[in-house]
């Protein structure tokens, strides 16, 4: 059951709709602690003040910002809570855009947003629109001490906000290597041929995350004092050309769908 880590409106124009914000994903890979490799036991994570020589806890700590080098400035919890923006509790609405306008390398993470009671039906509305005009809305909101850009889009009876980069946050990519060369006609059609073959609908049951699932068989046997055995290598199939390795390529595409039929 998601958990709501945010609540506060969205800000639809003149319009305020209480909501609730929940994450909408987790990890499934297996977590591994560090151990003392002598007796195996979990080290203590400790600090220490050289200038005091002393160890403390965590709670003997605050939050500084370097401004200069080794002056800080202190910010307490009510610091950040009293930053003055308008989108430390809203989901300020900024306008509304095209799913294929944004390129995916600004999204970075995904939120459930469901109404407060009060908002049921300004949320209906609002999601009932974008999912008739195909439109994402575009907005700023902030949590976990920064201002996120982010878009809503309608999910079944909810909605998801997807958090984004800021575009001075996306890496330059003009002096990576330029993949261009000279491709022949007969091999752009093959290679056509074969993402057709090897094309299908989108099934996000189909997909599994097959490391996590060999390293819980791993946990497993070595728990049970079972010998594990390295996977054989597969061997690499080499081919004269490019071509033949398209055709090749078709034919177990075409057998795969086959067998899925």
């Amino acid at each position: 059951m998601a958990k709501a880590f945010w609540r506060g409106a969205i800000s639809f124009g003149m319009v305020s709709i209480p909501v609730r914000m929940s994450l909408a994903t987790e990890t499934k890979t297996p977590s591994f602690n560090l151990l003392h490799k002598k007796c195996l036991t979990r080290p203590k994570q400790v600090l220490y003040c050289k200038k005091d020589n002393e160890y403390f806890s965590v709670k003997d700590t605050v939050r500084g910002y370097e401004y200069a080098k080794g002056q800080y400035i202190v910010f307490s919890e009510s610091d950040f809570e009293s930053v003055p923006t308008k989108t430390l509790h809203t989901i300020a609405l900024l306008g509304f855009v095209e799913s294929k306008d944004i390129d995916p390398i600004y999204y970075y993470d995904s939120h459930y947003l469901e109404p407060e009671e009060l908002g049921i039906k300004p949320f209906c509305l609002l999601r009932t629109t974008l999912a008739k005009t195909g439109r994402l809305g575009i907005a700023k909101v902030a949590f976990q001490r920064r201002e996120h850009l982010c878009t809503l889009r309608p999910l079944d009876e909810i909605m998801v906000l997807h958090t984004m980069h800021y575009h001075d946050e996306i890496l330059p990519r003009d002096e990576l290597a330029p993949s261009k060369t000279e491709l022949k006609s007969e091999e752009v059609e093959m290679a056509t041929a074969l993402v057709n073959a090897m094309s299908k609908k989108f099934k996000p049951d189909d997909y599994q995350d097959e490391y996590a699932l060999v390293l819980q068989k791993l946990i497993k046997a070595k728990v049970e004092g079972q010998e594990i055995e390295a996977p054989p290598e597969v061997p690499e199939v080499k081919f004269e050309d490019l071509m033949s390795a398209l055709r090749a390529s078709i034919e177990e595409a075409q057998k795969a769908a086959a067998l899925t039929r």
